[in-house]
């Protein structure tokens, strides 16, 4: 009977959190950029980054998505240390929403008669709508009812077993209840779902194996308990994400300490008494209100603790080769992984462009400079180029499918700028040898034009130029690199210049005009990493070969 009974609970966790991962999973991805454009709004002010995360939480039902989601809008410049901490503290407050749902709907509502019917009816919206956005809701739809399948074998396995599991012997003592702490953070640390947690802890209350304090202590230990995922997440991840994890874990220290103060004046007075359901709603209210008691304490530190965490987990090098925005935490959710790569990209490509600038305009440039800076372009093209296959073996929409391959363009293009720079001979000084005047100012004024055309094509999210105006400097060079092919053999005809000048100069002049080619590739195939909304028509020169 034991051993059947115990069956049953592990059956019940397990659909239990089968049920969560695939509502978690399918409104997510039915969100898709509406989650970004809520929190995006968090960018307004450090009140609307509160409201976003716990909007975004309660509606993902999952913290350690939104937490991952807010770790990828900072590395991406987007979102600010300090509207990321109050988006972490609407985290903590969204989560208690899950509670709420045990409580009010899991233990009051007959389950089976809800359940079976939600599977039934995602399953079929998602064999219908496919890959759509229909389709992940229909998955969102058959997890709810997997959740609330699994809540009730869990109720139901918990029934009556407080004969075998006398829980209540252990009495609302101060040791008592740090026990039950600790258990409640163990249970989320190997679950590694607080919602899991708090469902166990709901019915247990429910079924009377527990008193009220001792649930209360367990919920606690749940919500102490995410802070795991994210110490674990932030351990091999970028400073950023370090700094967002110490403060989801003294965020949570704060309102821990707030629950177990209430929990400790409870136990002065509040005599030893079993739970039941009557007592559910009272411990949802428990979690919420000290989760907002914790907000309402950390809030005017908020200033001092981002100060504090600005100052810890410095970046152990600068090195321009290594990236500082690519973190594994973000591939999870596709679209910020995507962000994520394109700020990679816009690195990429002032470290390129800067090397080529300083390859055409020297007079004597250091081979040693350029192979090292050459070389720390590629290896930062390589590492997008893994993060880039690792985001395509996620689970990504049309559209990012369509990114994913123009993005390896880009940055091929780019790097191949940093090839060209690196092996370009002495321009500067191959002019300045030229007896012929004219000749020479017409060199130099090519080179001009090619250095504002890398101006041009140097990708940033915060300069706003259309891909119209890099047509048409692309185009002028065409026509100035033709002029001048002929200035040259002219003068190679007419004897002003050497045979061996004419060559080299031929060389030179091929080689810059490829450079600036592959510029203006990496340029106008970086409007594609846009969202299609937003995305200019894709222009071309009149004679181009792609490479």
């Amino acid at each position: 009977m034991l051993l059947s009974r115990l069956g049953e609970l592990a059956g019940g966790l397990g659909l239990f959190l089968l049920g969560m991962h695939l509502m978690t999973n399918g409104l997510r991805s039915a969100a898709g950029p509406t989650l970004k454009r809520i929190l995006n709004a968090a960018t307004e002010s450090r009140l609307r980054g509160l409201a976003s995360g716990t909007l975004i939480t309660a509606l993902v039902q999952s913290s350690t998505a939104v937490t991952v989601a807010t770790i990828g809008f900072v590395n991406a410049g987007l979102l600010s240390l300090g509207q990321s901490i109050a988006v972490i503290y609407g985290c903590n407050v969204g989560t208690t929403v899950t509670g709420w749902l045990v409580a009010l709907i899991g233990f009051k509502v007959k389950i089976a008669a809800l359940a079976l019917p939600m599977i039934a009816v995602g399953m079929v919206v998602r064999l219908v709508g496919g890959e759509k956005r229909t389709g992940h809701v229909g998955f969102a739809l058959a997890g709810f009812g997997l959740f609330f399948l699994g809540l009730g074998y869990l109720k139901d396995g918990f029934a009556g077993l407080d004969h075998n599991l006398p829980l209540t012997a252990l009495g609302d003592s101060l040791p008592a209840l740090a026990l039950f702490v600790l258990a409640g953070f163990v249970l989320t640390f190997l679950l590694q779902s607080s919602a899991a947690a708090l469902a166990i802890t709901l019915s247990l209350a429910a079924s009377g194996s527990i008193t009220l304090l001792a649930a209360g202590a367990l919920v606690i230990g749940a919500n102490l308990g995410t802070t795991s995922t994210a110490v674990m997440a932030a351990l091999t991840a970028t400073a950023n994400a370090k700094r967002i994890a110490a403060a989801h874990v003294l965020f949570n220290l704060a309102t821990g300490t707030v629950g177990l103060l209430v929990l400790m004046l409870a136990s002065l007075w509040w005599q030893q008494r079993p739970s039941g359901q009557d007592h559910l709603a009272m411990l949802a209210l428990f979690h919420t209100l000290f989760n907002l008691a914790g907000v309402l304490l950390m809030w005017p530190l908020t200033d001092r603790l981002e100060r504090f965490l600005k100052k810890r987990f410095k970046r152990r090098t600068s090195r321009q080769g290594v990236a500082q925005f690519l973190d594994k935490t973000t591939l999870s959710t596709p679209s910020l992984a995507v962000e994520a790569m394109r700020m990679e990209l816009i690195r990429l490509s002032s470290s390129s462009l800067e090397q080529a600038r300083a390859a055409i305009s020297a007079e004597q440039p250091d081979p040693a400079v350029q192979a090292q800076q050459a070389g720390q372009v590629f290896e930062l093209s390589h590492e997008i180029a893994r993060f880039n296959r690792k985001i395509a073996e996620q689970q990504i929409s049309e559209e990012i499918s369509e990114i994913l391959p123009a993005a390896l363009r880009v940055a091929r293009y780019f790097a191949e700028v940093a090839r060209l720079a690196q092996n370009l001979e002495e321009p500067h000084q191959i002019i300045a040898e030229l007896s012929d005047e004219s000749l020479r100012r017409q060199l130099f004024d090519f080179e001009a034009e090619v250095t504002r055309l890398l101006e041009l094509c140097e990708i940033s999210e915060r300069v706003d130029r259309s891909s119209s105006e890099i047509h048409q400097a692309i185009e002028s060079l065409e026509r100035h690199y033709q002029r001048i092919k002929e200035a040259i053999l002219d003068a190679a005809i007419a004897h002003r210049i050497k045979a061996k000048q004419h060559a080299v100069l031929l060389d030179t002049l091929s080689h810059i005009h490829r450079l600036a080619q592959q510029a203006e590739k990496g340029a106008r195939h970086w409007p594609l990493l846009t969202p299609m909304q937003h995305r200019e028509p894709l222009q071309r020169p009149a004679k181009k070969v792609e490479n």
